[in-house]
């Protein structure tokens, strides 16, 4: 099989119809759930699918074990292209991950001011034309509204694609408002274009849209994770 053949069969070719062709340059987007249940694989397929493509990608974790990170990117292309006979594997991947840059912080050591520094460096001074930024592990319930509003003006100005993961409680009260967003993201909501909620089945993860742009929605993607693989299929 050959590369251009494998992103025109990925199941996120499905994904992206699911939400009106994606995320789109300026836009945000957070993948909500659970701790544990399948975010930060969802987010770096949506990255993998942006790299085999030639594009570039800046990952930015807060997780301070930042060694998970490049397991995940491993681990997941590993599985993707498993029983697919792509041509030239190991020089792909090699190629993929020279267009990815990974950056780490500590939440309460650092300003939103300075992390688009970073990001701002990285891009313009550093040459890296990013078009998709993952931010991984950022605590919702220890963030404040400008945080998020700098960066959706940063994605704006940049012309960026965003995508948050966002962890929610489980302590048995009422998590999610009557569209099914978290109600850690109410702050938020107005710099957030697309929320896609991931929802443990007996087995399999279900993926459903809470906001797709200016329509607030709760429904199917018809789509799913496998819970051994943590890929994104089809339901």
């Amino acid at each position: 099989m050959v590369l251009n053949e494998l992103i025109q069969r990925s199941p996120i070719r499905i994904f992206e119809q699911s939400i009106h062709g994606g995320l789109k340059a300026g836009e945000v987007g957070v993948v909500a759930s659970l701790n544990g249940v399948g975010k930060t694989s969802v987010l770096v397929q949506l990255a993998l699918d942006k790299l085999l493509q030639g594009k570039k990608v800046i990952h930015v974790s807060f997780n301070q074990n930042i060694q998970y990170v490049p397991v995940w990117y491993e681990d997941i292309f590993n599985e993707f292209i498993s029983k697919k006979n792509l041509e030239n594997a190991s020089e792909i991947k090699n190629e993929l991950f020279k267009n990815r840059v990974l950056m780490c912080f500590n939440q309460d050591g650092v300003t939103k001011d300075q992390v688009i520094k970073s990001l701002r460096a990285m891009i313009l001074d550093g040459s890296f034309k990013a078009e998709a930024i993952i931010i991984d592990g950022l605590d919702f319930f220890r963030a404040d509204k400008d945080r998020i509003a700098a960066v959706k003006n940063f994605a704006i100005e940049l012309g960026l694609s965003v995508w948050y993961s966002c962890s929610v409680k489980e302590d048995g009260s009422n998590q999610y408002d009557k569209e099914n967003i978290p109600v850690v993201l109410d702050n938020f909501i107005e710099d957030i274009d697309i929320v896609i909620v991931l929802q443990p089945k007996s087995d399999h993860v279900e993926l459903s849209i809470s906001k797709d742009r200016n329509s607030l929605i709760s429904k199917s993607m018809a789509m799913k994770l496998d819970p051994k693989t943590l890929l994104i299929l089809e339901a």
